[in-house]
Order: C-alpha cells, then sequence, then structure tokens
C-alpha cells in the first residue's frame, strides 16, 4: 500500500513539477492561471490533466489545437513516480521518508529547470530545504532522533561552506545557486551520516567531471562552453540516499 500510494502520489506531483519547471524560469505563477496549452492557451480539463493518460489517450497533441505535446512532460510524471517508490523501497513507513520525498522532487525540477536555463531558482530551492527540513524536525521529534537532526543541519553547513570557498576561488566555475543548493543536499544526507554527506558530494562531482570529458570528447561542448552542475549533484545525493550504506560498506572493507 505504501509503495502504491508513493507511485500514485508521486504521478500527480510529478504533474505539478510539470507546471513549476515551465512557469518559474518565467516568473509566473504556478497556482494561476490554471493549467493550459502553452500554444493556444486554451485550458485544460480534468480528464485531460490525468498523468500519463491524458498524453497517451490524446496520443500527445492538444486536443484544441492539436499542436504536438513534448513526451518530457510524462516522463517527468513517470520519473517522480519512480523515485517516490524507490525511497519508499529504501525507507518504509520510517518518519523520514516524505523529506526525502520532497527532496527527490525539488531535485527533479531544479535539475530540469537548470538544464533548460542554467539557474537554480530560489523559487524552488527555498521551498524545497524549507519543507524537508520541516520533514526532518517532525521525524526527529516523533523517534526522538534529535542527534539526526544535529547532524542533518552541520552536514548542510558544511557542504556549504565547502561549496562556498570553491565559488569564491572560481566564481565562473560554480554558481552560487550550486552553493545554496549544497547546504539542501548536506542536510538530507547529513541525516543518514557524514559518510553519506562525503559520498554524495564526491558522486556529483564524479558525474560532473565524467560527463563534462565525454561531451569534450564528443565535440558537443568545448572547455569555455558552461554545463549545469545541479543535476549532477542531484543525481550524486540520490545515489548516495538510495545505495549509500552499501557502497561505504564496500569502500570500508576494501
Amino acid at each position: 500500500m505504501l509503495l502504491l500510494a508513493c507511485a500514485l502520489f508521486g504521478l500527480a506531483v510529478g504533474s505539478f513539477l510539470n507546471v513549476v519547471v515551465w512557469r518559474v524560469p518565467r516568473h509566473e505563477s504556478v497556482v494561476r492561471p490554471g493549467s493550459h496549452c502553452p500554444a493556444c492557451d486554451a485550458e485544460l480539463g480534468a480528464l485531460e490533466n490525468v498523468p500519463v493518460v491524458s498524453w497517451v489517450v490524446l496520443r500527445g497533441h492538444c486536443r484544441h489545437c492539436g499542436v504536438r505535446i513534448s513526451a518530457r512532460y510524462p516522463l517527468v510524471e513517470l520519473a517522480n513516480a519512480a523515485l517516490w517508490v524507490g525511497l519508499g523501497l529504501r525507507f518504509g513507513a520510517d518518519w523520514a521518508l516524505p523529506a526525502y520525498l520532497v527532496l527527490a522532487s525539488g531535485l527533479l525540477a531544479l535539475s530540469l529547470i537548470d538544464l533548460d536555463h542554467f539557474l537554480l531558482p530560489n523559487r524552488v530551492l527555498y521551498p524545497t530545504g524549507i519543507l524537508m527540513s520541516i520533514g526532518f524536525v517532525v521525524a526527529a521529534a516523533v523517534d526522538s532522533t534529535w542527534d539526526d537532526l544535529l547532524r542533518a543541519f552541520l552536514g548542510g553547513v558544511a557542504a556549504f561552506v565547502v561549496f562556498f570557498v570553491i565559488h569564491v576561488i572560481s566564481p565562473r566555475g560554480m554558481g552560487f545557486g550550486d552553493v545554496r543548493l549544497s547546504f539542501v543536499l548536506g542536510i538530507g544526507l547529513g541525516w543518514l551520516s557524514w559518510g553519506h554527506v562525503y559520498l554524495g558530494i564526491f558522486l556529483g562531482f564524479l558525474l560532473g567531471a565524467v560527463m563534462g570529458v565525454l561531451l569534450i570528447a564528443l565535440r558537443l561542448r568545448t572547455r569555455k562552453d558552461h554545463v549545469p552542475f545541479g543535476p549532477f549533484l542531484a543525481a550524486g545525493a540520490m545515489i548516495a540516499i538510495y545505495s549509500g550504506q552499501p557502497l561505504l560498506d564496500a569502500f570500508l572493507r576494501r
């Protein structure tokens, strides 16, 4: 039942993330007006807003003007549902689960916006961090795990300091949005352990370096081109959250 709920609510939240990804960079409200076709502005009815199903039934086209609707919309909905189901498997009925659901959805939205606009907007970053932190406070209060909460916020501070120093040394290599993001990631990883903080950040830098080299090798980017770093930090953090403990155990056994 928990996994089914994660899947269904994950799809619904994924639909909302599509609105966030489209409107926030354009400085539009995510509440009003209601969902509408970006081409003809026709308001979408309830049956046209069913995650994934509506896109399939309409064959990827607007019912009103016939313009093609990107396949990214259902893919984002499916991706968010998959992230939520994975976290449901990872944490079960743990009180920290809601905090990680918020983090996963926030990171998905931020990654897509960063890929599209080279931007990590505060309108997404701050609510993600605040709602996630509230979730951890509730989890600490219910389970009396105040040590985990303290470590989470210390992890956020530690990550922020490291990224801030890197930003000061090389402001062109790392934007301040990445510095803000590091604080949120540090909290999410720190709740688990200090090892998860180190691993998540390391994986983020590793993924960014590997992808950067690959893009240059394929001549899709040059060394002077900017590559958004947020998606790699998000991916590294989520890998650490899902599989961090087995990876850390394997490293310590060597």
